[in-house]
């Protein structure tokens, strides 16, 4: 595979579609494997890691997923390259740039990606766009079982599935939902969730993952405990109860500012539109900020039928009223969201930028955009 194939567009599921994808972005699910009568990754050798890596690529490139796949070693990889796949959330930041032998598998549609020599011997990973866990969780059970027929994981009776990481002991399941939640920042109330969600022993993080944080309003949500719960019992929790909450929570600020603050919702709408088609200078934070006021706006005219002077503008000029027809949509926007991040721009445009000139860049991208 090579990654300037898949650069220059988003992946399957940031597309914008699947239930409830106003709100919810993504559902991933990852499992933590390692095998029986290896070390722990942070023991091993280099020779070590070596043969751990030959052993799980051979197997997991022998798979029937009905989907091409790829493998790249990421040691060997170009640090841009990485990033980009940090990026794309085909890897994790600590894959990308730990050392030693390590490696990853990649479905051509990315829906699904295994993370050789991560924290854990092996990392599974499904991602579907929108609240689809149940979907998840049935096509990673189905990929695990299959890569167990062949290889022995480490396993404890009374433990479960051993793991570098205690809180990963039990299932190793980790469910994650990426949650678009503009409405209940803007209203004063996104404490009040993060707060929430920490005391349920859920793990809040940013767009990127663990130790970034949130910008365009994107949140990941995830459990913490997988000891003690089965992985049944994880998914269903998101599925038919917290996520569904905290979806009803956003709508709810999205009214409030429908009925009590349409020109706070009408300023943020139109101040980001005026600086995304006019600027010549914008940064990766500043560019998610504002095309998240848009795609805010957008959603809301589409799925609550949302009126106001900046919200009729803005869906007018996506419908070719007086403006050019952009056709502009929430793909359109979640393009931008993904191909102005840093290694996307760079690989796209064939060359290494410094900070600054990646600004110019973005802002023409992002101008042309919605400019038409």
């Amino acid at each position: 595979m090579k990654l300037t194939d898949i650069s220059g567009d988003i992946n399957e599921w940031f597309d914008g579609s699947g239930p409830l994808a106003d709100i919810v972005i993504s559902s991933r699910i990852r499992l933590a494997r390692n095998l029986a009568g290896y070390k722990f990754l942070s023991r091993c050798s280099v020779a070590e890691k070596s043969e751990i890596l030959d052993k799980l690529k051979d197997i997991l490139m022998s798979l029937e997923l009905g989907d091409k796949i790829s493998y790249l070693s990421v040691d060997k990889t170009p640090a841009l390259d990485r990033h980009l796949m940090v990026e794309r959330h085909l890897i994790s930041r600590h894959h990308a740039f730990g050392k030693g032998p390590r490696g990853v598998v990649i479905a051509q549609r990315e829906f699904f990606t295994a993370m050789i020599n991560e924290e854990d011997h092996l990392r599974l990973q499904v991602l579907k766009g929108g609240l689809q866990l149940s979907q998840c969780a049935v096509q990673i059970n189905r990929i695990d079982d299959m890569i167990e027929e062949r290889i022995d994981y480490a396993f404890s009776p009374r433990y479960g599935y051993l793991t570098a990481c205690p809180t990963n002991l039990g299932t190793g399941i980790r469910v994650s939902v990426m949650l678009h939640l503009p409405a209940l920042k803007m209203t004063g109330q996104i404490e009040k969730f993060l707060n929430a969600s920490r005391d349920m022993g859920l793990a809040v993080r940013g767009l990127f993952g663990e130790g970034t944080e949130a910008a365009g309003d994107f949140y990941q949500l995830s459990n913490q405990v997988s000891l003690g719960i089965s992985e049944a019992e994880v998914v269903a929790q998101f599925e038919n109860a917290i996520i569904p909450e905290i979806v009803e929570y956003e709508n709810a600020a999205r009214n409030q500012l429908l009925s009590k603050e349409p020109d706070v919702l009408d300023d943020k709408i139109s101040r980001a539109m005026a600086l995304l088609r006019n600027a010549h200078l914008i940064s990766s934070q500043e560019a998610l900020f504002l095309l998240s006021h848009l795609r805010l706006g957008i959603n809301m005219h589409e799925r609550m039928g949302a009126s106001t002077p900046a919200i009729e503008k803005l869906c007018k000029i996506s419908a070719g009223g007086a403006d050019k027809p952009l056709n502009l949509s929430i793909t359109t926007i979640n393009r931008l969201f993904m191909l102005t991040q840093p290694a996307h721009l760079q690989l796209n445009c064939g060359k290494t930028l410094d900070a600054a000139h990646r600004d110019v860049l973005r802002a023409q991208i992002i101008r042309s955009a919605l400019n038409g």
